[in-house]
């Protein structure tokens, strides 16, 4: 056993001595799902955002990421996972009430892409803090091109449960202060999830192939595949492409030394990203004959751009910078970027896989995490790469302290390690049922074809089809099953009310007078 699980071992035994281990249970966790809007003939959807789900800039709980097709549905933070895929559920009925001739589609790849043009960015009105948001966006186009910015996920988000915060700074005999012990635990468990997070792609990663037309804009990267059929390339033992180097990744970013030791680290790092200079986006130009082509011309726009697999969080108020509210107010949860939708369940997300997830989230955070260096931080990088392009590979070797391990080696002893944990929060459950999500990844660490990249290549093999034409009728699926199970009078009502109330917030922000564009941009940048 290593030491750092000797460390997890023994802070529970500390935990249980003090009667504080089932505090370890109820941490909060919210979810936030990407989808393309598609037409049924499976090209994306050039329509608006439907007018009838509400505001994009004011919903609180639908909303749209980069593009105008692309709906990204949240749901409030929950400490029962069920409570919050049950939300997820409600804001999938409602969103399938207005949805017309259009379908969600149901894969993290986008397919019936007829070009960068195709992807409609998103609008937000007209508003100062709306044209930001749209402007940012257009400096993603002219900054990586559209189609990477229509790939969709899940993020999850989890925090930590309140009461366990003092248990742990007295069991860690800690010299900091509370509110700095928490910053720095959450950092310590976002440094381990980092160097364990690949094993989300291998068991979750659900994008092994890859529509042709994904690279109409950007044909040399065609090359690396090998072709599925006439429309699909492919990494035979991929796992998630969407989190390989032609998804969420960017060269312009790899030269970032972001700094995950401590809070002041992160946010210093981040900021001196977001105000360098990078000639090659000084080229692009700001404004341009009068029409904004992004923010400015720094390495980084503002934080979101950084992609990352986890970010720590707090909650921003209106017009505020992330990294201010981060470190005026510390950090609220952490944000799991790392999940691809899951093409076999509607939701694209399972109780079993979120239980599997906060599982490991909660064993990052009890282990000892020692500080990174830009060394180790490059071979974590290595090995998430290597799982998302050939993660199912028999004999794939991953870096652990710069020594070679079986990937499927180091998998068994995280899942061996998260056992405790699990026990842990089974303990008022007849279900045991953290410990039975733990038992099925464990079957698919033996059997990688159990893996849902694995099903995914199986099904279009077996059913002869390209992967435009699986995700397409999957997607159909879904609908139907959402369409044939609507949502109750009262939640209908419910969400028809919250739908109403934020396009009156537009209005309201809208009809305030607005100072001038350039002025409100170099106001919200000097922040400080």
């Amino acid at each position: 056993m290593t030491n750092l699980n000797n460390a997890l071992l023994t802070r529970l035994e500390r935990l249980n001595a003090n009667g504080h281990q089932q505090l370890l249970c109820g941490g909060l966790k919210g979810i936030e799902k990407e989808s393309l809007r598609i037409s049924k003939d499976g090209f994306i959807a050039q329509t608006p955002h439907p007018k009838a789900l509400g505001s994009a800039l004011t919903h609180p709980y639908i909303t749209t990421d980069y593009s105008e097709a692309l709906i990204e549905l949240i749901t409030p933070p929950f400490s029962d996972i069920k409570d919050t895929l049950d939300y997820l559920h409600n804001i999938h009925q409602f969103v399938y009430e207005h949805l017309d001739n259009e379908i969600l589609l149901s894969a993290s790849m986008p397919c019936g892409i007829d070009g960068d043009e195709s992807i409609p960015i998103a609008e937000y009105g007209s508003s100062n803090i709306g044209r930001m948001k749209h402007v940012y966006r257009h400096g993603l186009w002219h900054r990586y091109g559209r189609t990477m910015q229509s790939i969709a996920g899940i993020h999850f988000n989890y925090s930590v449960p309140e009461a366990l915060w003092p248990a742990l700074h007295k069991e860690k005999n800690s010299r900091l202060n509370l509110e700095q012990f928490k910053d720095d635990a959450y950092f310590g468990l976002i440094r381990n999830f980092q160097r364990m997070g690949w094993l989300i792609l291998y068991l979750f990663g659900a994008s092994p192939a890859i529509c042709k037309s994904f690279f109409n804009s950007r044909p040399a990267l065609a090359m690396q595949f090998e072709e599925f059929d006439n429309g699909t390339l492919y990494h035979p033992y991929a796992t998630s492409l969407r989190m390989s180097d032609i998804g969420y990744k960017s060269k312009n970013q790899a030269s970032l030394k972001i700094d995950y030791n401590s809070i002041d680290g992160y946010v210093s790092s981040l900021s001196a990203a977001i105000n360098t200079p990078y000639p090659e986006y000084e080229k692009i130009g700001t404004l341009v004959d009068g029409e904004y082509r992004q923010l400015n011309t720094n390495i980084l726009q503002i934080e979101n751009e950084f992609y990352s697999t986890i970010r720590p969080k707090q909650i921003a108020q209106s017009g505020e910078k992330p990294t201010l509210a981060l470190k005026r107010r510390g950090v609220r949860y952490i944000e799991m970027r790392s999940l691809d939708l899951d093409l076999f369940n509607p939701l694209g997300i399972d109780e079993d896989k979120a239980r599997f997830i906060e599982a490991l989230l909660l064993t990052c955070l009890l282990q000892d995490s020692p500080k990174t260096s830009d060394q180790e931080q490059q071979i974590n990088n290595a090995n998430q790469l290597a799982v998302a392009n050939f993660g199912r590979k028999p004999g794939l070797e991953l870096n652990k302290n710069n020594q070679k391990i079986l990937l499927k080696d180091w998998a068994t002893e995280i899942l061996e390690s998260m056992k405790p944990v699990c026990a842990v929060l089974d303990q008022d459950d007849a279900k045991k049922t953290y410990s039975c999500a733990l038992e099925k990844q464990q079957l698919a660490v033996e059997n990688p074809d159990l893996t849902a990249s694995a099903r995914t290549l199986e099904q279009m093999t077996q059913l002869g089809q390209p992967y435009s034409r699986f995700a397409l009728n999957t997607s159909i699926e879904h609908g139907q099953y959402f369409k044939a199970n609507k949502l109750d009078k009262v939640k209908q009502q419910q969400f028809n009310e919250m739908a109403a109330l934020s396009h009156d917030k537009q209005q309201e922000i809208e009809n305030k007078e607005q100072m001038p564009f350039d002025d409100f941009l170099k106001l919200y940048f000097l922040q400080a």
